[in-house]
């Protein structure tokens, strides 16, 4: 294939361009609630710094959406992406029974998106992402505009399910 001639930027929804402080006390108690964590997710409020960078970067590159969010909840995402204005991009989410951690299903996506097209960045809220990002040479955007909750940290990491 052939790289296509504009750049691409890459970003994340949950604590980048959507606020999930409202839905992770359902992550605080074991065993997690994660039907409800993702079905109070179209209600994420979004956050103004990441909504802003996202359609100041879109002027010069396609927009890409990576979440660790399951397949299952790409309706609610394509329609929150939309009500809020976001620019249109394909959606990469998590498939099915993929319980790895966010660090390493987004790093397999950034390298499959890397074959065809310029990656400029990465924007994203998950430190062990963007680590990983950078050290294989992506440039990276740390979205450190949300508020971060260590129960959805250990779950992007242990549990892989966002």
């Amino acid at each position: 294939m052939t790289r296509t001639d504009r750049p691409v930027a890459v970003f994340d929804l949950d604590n980048t361009l959507a606020s999930t402080a409202h839905r992770q006390h359902f992550l605080e108690g074991k065993p997690r609630d994660w039907d409800s964590f993702f079905a109070a997710a179209p209600a994420d409020p979004p956050l103004a710094e990441g909504v802003a960078l996202c359609r100041e970067t879109a002027e010069e590159c396609d927009i890409v959406y990576l979440t660790g969010r399951p397949e299952r909840c790409r309706r609610d995402t394509l329609d929150w992406l939309a009500a809020h204005g976001l620019p249109d991009g394909p959606v990469h989410m998590r498939r099915h029974g993929d319980y790895r951690p966010a660090r390493q299903t987004k790093l397999d996506i950034l390298r499959r998106l890397g074959r065809d097209h310029d990656i400029r960045m990465l924007v994203d809220d998950d430190e062990l992402v963007c680590n990983d990002a950078e050290a294989a040479g992506f440039t990276v955007v740390r979205a450190r505009w949300a508020t971060s909750s260590e129960a959805l940290r250990e779950a992007q990491e242990g549990e892989g399910r966002t």
